[in-house]
């Protein structure tokens, strides 16, 4: 599915000249008038903004910057005209020249046959060349991001599940989009998608229906897991569906870099969570086993002898959870939110922290991250909303009783 109309069946209509030149074919886009014919004009650019390098691409969005800024004459006039007569024709005129023009501009692209899925490659481009110190374009980075938090509003996303029968295109999207336990081989999908006890959840935007937003992958078990390698192991046994009592997420991805700055995965843990609770009974629990990305570099910089330890593989089991726990629940942030980014996502989702894994990632990246450290993060459906609120008030991480006699026991 594209959203608009395609260019084709329109060339032979006399909408004006295509312009070849970037910065022209810009300003056709927003000099027309009519629907069609933005669009045409519209498709037409994102086909150059998309054949721009760099430096080219760097040029037109200065042009856009400097071309279609607010009109700070027109917004002081129509103020002042808001002052003197305050009715909805003034408000109006103010909330029109507050806007840069180049926000519209996006919005027409967004009109155009794959302008959603273009925009977001365009952001992508935006942020890359913030991090070679463009920083003026930070508006434009900014302004699509608002514009995103609106055409991708939760209400609007499709939830899909992925399986063996999915077509390969996506299949293939999800081995490359895998950012937590990478995907090796087709039988390793398949480990993952074609069991019964192994299940993955998708959000699609109607608008790109064969690329994925985000995505769950979930180990359907009868006890917590304590070791990715039990969860993503290609040769064990299946476990029957009456067996099954706990639903593990082991595994979140986001899809789409130029969406960053947009919350999906609080929305699509709790819907598959309340979707896989409707469809099989007995199931009553529901975890993450997940990363600790940043505690290695976090001993190493709080706790070095910790640190050395761990190096050395000298550290004692009880030392290693302890100095855990402070990374989790002791803040080094200006904001108080939790050191680590998996924490903070899932805790702010209103989870708490069930329990620490002293051996859960023996890989070479998990030894990196966190010394092989894993841990679970308990959704309880019945208590997450007002984990949530309390989280966002409090900040506190709220632990489970065994973390709370580990932790009163060895502080």
């Amino acid at each position: 599915m594209k959203n608009g109309l395609s260019l084709t069946g329109f060339r032979s209509h006399n909408f004006g000249e295509l312009h070849k030149d970037i910065n022209k074919a810009a300003d056709s886009v927003m000099s027309s008038s009519g629907e069609v014919s933005s669009i045409v004009f519209a498709e037409h650019l994102l086909h150059l903004i998309n054949d721009q390098t760099d430096e080219e691409l760097l040029v037109f969005l200065n042009y856009l910057l400097t071309e279609y800024d607010i009109d700070t004459e027109s917004l002081l006039e129509n103020v002042k005209a808001y002052q003197s007569e305050k009715n909805q024709d003034n408000l109006n005129l103010i909330s029109s020249s507050s806007e840069p023009k180049w926000i519209e501009l996006f919005r027409r692209l967004n009109a155009a046959p794959a302008g959603t899925h273009k925009l977001i490659k365009l952001r992508e481009k935006i942020k890359y060349l913030l991090t070679k110190g463009n920083l003026e374009l930070e508006s434009l980075d900014k302004g699509l991001l608002r514009l995103f938090k609106y055409w991708f509003n939760p209400s609007f996303l499709v939830l899909e599940k992925i399986d063996w029968s999915t077509p390969a295109n996506v299949l293939e999207k999800i081995i490359e989009y895998e950012a937590v336990h990478e995907i090796n081989s087709w039988d390793d999908l398949r480990a993952r998608l074609a069991p019964s006890d192994r299940q993955c959840f998708a959000f699609f935007h109607p608008l790109i229906p064969e690329d994925p937003l985000i995505f769950v992958e979930v180990a359907l078990t009868n006890k917590i897991p304590e070791t990715i390698a039990e969860v993503i192991r290609i040769e064990r046994d299946e476990i029957e569906n009456d067996q099954i009592n706990t639903a593990v997420f082991y595994s979140i991805s986001n899809c789409q870099n130029g969406l960053s700055g947009i919350s999906f995965g609080n929305f699509l843990i709790k819907k598959v969570a309340h979707k896989l609770r409707q469809e099989i009974d007995g199931l009553d629990n529901f975890l993450t086993l997940s990363p600790l990305p940043g505690l290695m570099r976090w001993l190493e910089n709080n706790a070095p002898l910790a640190y050395e330890r761990c190096k050395n593989k000298t550290i004692e089991d009880n030392d290693l959870i302890q100095k855990t726990i402070k990374y989790l629940t002791e803040s080094n942030r200006n904001d108080g939110l939790p050191n680590d980014p998996v924490a903070r996502f899932h805790l702010g989702n209103g989870a708490i922290l069930k329990q620490i894994n002293i051996n859960g990632d023996l890989s070479n990246k998990g030894l990196d991250q966190s010394n092989g450290v894993m841990v679970n993060y308990l959704y309880d459906l019945d208590t997450v909303e007002r984990n949530h609120e309390l989280f966002v008030q409090t900040k506190e991480v709220l632990l489970s009783n065994e973390l709370k006699s580990f932790k009163k026991k060895y502080s």
